[in-house]
């Protein structure tokens, strides 16, 4: 089985829709490998509608200008993309595809899919907190900074039922931002998922 694994950048007050100036001023090598990892563990990226424009919109360019950051944007280039959107559209970017029907069925479908070693969704709060309704969300990857945003569209929607999280991994920069990896309340461990990789592709 395939992990879905978010990852984002939020605020100390749980606010992840990204203002540069809040965000930009902590970026430094320990968050570019953070980063680096994070993307390492998947050959499909899920894509909300206005995260996948904003990845388009920069990345090819910076992949055609061969600079310092080409070989990631090559990276990102070569892996699967898969958009969801609520209406029809052209997608410029190569690899990338509309998401085939409904968000939940067509995620744990990819989940379920032999063929597919990972799911990363960037950004995307909407697709986020739609998986972690649906409990598809296997970690949780966030990188919190030292500031207190108060404005922007938070991590965590209202609702009725709260999500128990277990931390599996933490690690502090120098400039303050902490990393935490969350996994959902009871969910195997590593171990268990590695196990079950090794039992499908043994055709067990």
């Amino acid at each position: 089985m395939a992990k879905v694994i978010s990852t984002l950048f939020t605020s100390a007050d749980g606010v992840a829709e990204i203002d540069p100036d809040w965000h930009f001023p902590y970026f430094d090598d320990n968050m570019g490998r953070a980063v680096t990892e994070d993307y390492g563990t998947a050959d499909v990226l899920l894509f909300g509608r206005e995260t996948y424009d904003s990845f388009a919109g920069a990345w090819p360019d910076r992949e055609a200008a061969g600079g310092d950051d080409a070989p990631f944007a090559k990276q990102l280039g070569d892996l699967r993309k898969v958009v969801a959107s609520r209406q029809p559209r052209e997608l410029s970017w190569r690899n990338s595809e509309l998401l085939d029907g409904d968000l939940v069925e067509a995620v744990t479908a990819l989940r379920d899919d032999p063929g597919v070693g990972g799911v990363l969704i960037p950004g995307s709060i909407s697709v986020v907190q739609q998986l972690l309704a649906a409990g598809l969300v296997d970690e949780l990857r966030l990188l919190v900074h030292p500031v207190a945003a108060r404005k922007g569209r938070r991590l965590f929607d209202d609702g009725d039922t709260p999500y128990h999280l277990r931390v599996t991994a933490t690690e502090a920069y120098p400039t303050g931002v902490i990393r935490v990896i969350y996994a959902p309340a009871g969910a195997p461990a590593a171990a268990d998922y590695d196990a079950a990789k090794e039992q499908l592709a043994a055709g067990e």
